[in-house]
């Protein structure tokens, strides 16, 4: 059976506001919210309205989508600020982040509420009833306002939570949702203002009252089909009859070790020891299942509601906790503790069957010039320290054209097999090649034939020996270009031994003839 928690936040942007100006160390005027009336308004159809309100502001009737002219009204002294949407926004995608602490099942719900899978997750923390009241506890403590919910479904958990009769309201099991249900008002099935206001227009305020009406007579009593729709979606998924996917914020971990702290960390060393410890551990899972892993992350949740973490990639599975922790040796800087760190996690992704094998005793007795191991090994370091991507390898592509003969990828723990390549029939080639062609001056050529004396870097030089032509047309099934043309390649060698891979552009890619240029692509070795 599936467990879901909805923690909803009733005051989220007015407690958004005061957590991040004490931060700051600004005031807020809500911060009294027993003395100073204070809402937060937008911009609605019909001119400003009130988006929320504190606690004093509340007294005085004032409340979410009352008229800002009707709110000044009722408190003449109203201070007044805009909502930022956007903020409230990251904050609370912030938060849900911070929620993995918890479970790594954590969506943003609306936009003041998280939903947290919470199946299987109970028994870490003492059972269900300890698990939400540490959720409540943290949230309170760090001044949110919230209210938790919990049930088998995600509808009903959401239902629970605003209007459920305390601030933590727990469904046991699936045969208890009806019943707890019954007595709630429609508007725990999340629906729009229109199918709220046709229920209501048919005297259907409470979710029990839909558990007998036939679908079809309901189909029939409402005039909107997309409302009716609605109503039964909803109901469904809270009583379980339908399910409701849940998208995380950050893919689910195949692979993760967890440390908390009753004294919080406040150094570096601290992190060090605990990158120690929750290495081991999760080197012995992936042991255990004979695996090995790519992605590593390592997540620093701060008691004050906030989190940092860093991570990075291997080249090859791996499983070696001493390397790992290398790695993460030079990162470690970058996680701030803050107010003190008093969980941490240390998380797996990509798993991969490890290929083991033995090591040898030394480089004499291996049967390759190659340790694809140390090779990684040596990757793994230096990507830790110079970023992703910095370890680049060249691998071949199958092209004729001698300029994308080969491109640059991600070392990921595998060589290029360049033996195909080089195997290909196909004229001589140069190992490398100049970024860029590098324009000659020909003083005197055989017609249609190679070069006999020409001008290269200021130079003159005389041909004594010429092998071609080797004629390469664009590709064009890849890009049609109506000014490429055609390349006559010839091997050229001069006076002084100087071997040439030059050629002379021919024909457009459309057919036009075109003034004869030569350039130098490459010298031979």
């Amino acid at each position: 059976m599936r467990r879901y928690a909805s923690v909803w936040f009733p005051d989220w942007p007015i407690d958004r506001l005061r957590r991040a100006r004490r931060k700051r160390g600004a005031s807020c005027p809500s911060e009294k919210p027993d003395e100073t009336p204070f809402i937060l308004t937008e911009q609605g159809v019909t001119g400003l309205r009130v988006a929320a309100a504190n606690n004093a502001a509340n007294r005085l009737g004032i409340g979410p989508g009352l008229r800002f002219a009707d709110a000044k009204s009722r408190a003449p002294h109203l201070q007044v600020e805009p909502v930022d949407r956007a903020a409230d926004a990251a904050a609370l995608e912030a938060l849900g982040l911070w929620a993995t602490r918890w479970t790594p099942l954590s969506a943003v719900d609306g936009i003041d509420a998280l939903r947290l899978d919470i199946t299987g997750c109970a028994r870490f923390f003492g059972g269900e009833g300890a698990l939400l009241n540490e959720i409540g506890e943290r949230f309170s403590g760090d001044g949110l306002s919230c209210r938790i919910g919990a049930a088998p479904t995600a509808g009903a958990a959401w239902a629970l939570a605003r209007y459920g009769n305390g601030r933590v309201n727990v469904c046991r099991t699936d045969q208890d949702i009806r019943e707890i249900l019954k007595d709630l008002p429609v508007q725990g099935l999340r629906l729009s203002e229109e199918a709220e206001r046709l229920l209501r227009r048919f005297g259907l305020t409470r979710i029990g009252q839909l558990y007998e009406i036939d679908r079809t007579a309901l189909t029939r009593r409402f005039a909107s089909r997309e409302a009716v729709e609605a109503v039964r979606l909803r109901l469904d998924q809270a009583l379980g009859l339908m399910s409701e996917p849940l998208t995380p914020l950050r893919p689910p971990p195949d692979y993760a070790a967890r440390q908390s702290y009753v004294d919080p960390l406040i150094c570096g060393e601290g992190i060090s020891a605990g990158l120690v410890t929750l290495s081991e551990r999760l080197c012995q899972q992936l042991e255990r299942d004979g695996k090995g892993a790519r992605d590593f992350t390592l997540t620093a949740f701060r008691s004050n509601g906030t989190a940092s973490f860093v991570a990075l990639s291997t080249a090859r599975p791996v499983r070696d906790p001493a390397h790992l922790q290398r790695l993460f040796r030079d990162r470690l800087e970058k996680i701030d503790p803050g107010f003190g760190i008093d969980l941490l996690a240390f998380t797996a992704a990509r798993p991969d069957n490890l290929e083991t094998e033995a090591r040898h005793l030394s480089a004499e007795l291996a049967p390759g010039p190659v340790d694809a191991t140390a090779l990684a090994a040596l990757a793994d370091r230096l990507t830790a320290r110079l970023g992703e991507g910095a370890v680049q390898l060249a691998e071949p592509v199958n092209s004729h054209d001698p300029q994308r003969g080969e491109t640059m990828r991600a070392f990921e723990g595998q060589m290029a097999d360049w033996k195909a390549a080089l195997a290909a029939p196909r004229g001589a080639r140069p190992v490398r090649m100049f970024d860029r062609p590098e324009a000659v001056d020909v003083l005197a050529e055989v017609p249609d034939g190679p070069p006999v004396r020409f001008i290269w870097r200021r130079v003159p030089r005389r041909v004594k020996r010429a092998d071609g032509p080797e004629r390469i047309a664009p590709e064009w099934w890849r890009t049609f270009n109506a000014e490429a043309r055609a390349r006559d390649y010839y091997r050229i060698e001069d006076e002084e031994g100087r071997r040439y891979w030059v050629f002379r552009e021919g024909l457009y890619q459309d057919g036009r003839g075109g003034t004869p240029r030569w350039f130098v692509q490459a010298l031979f070795a």
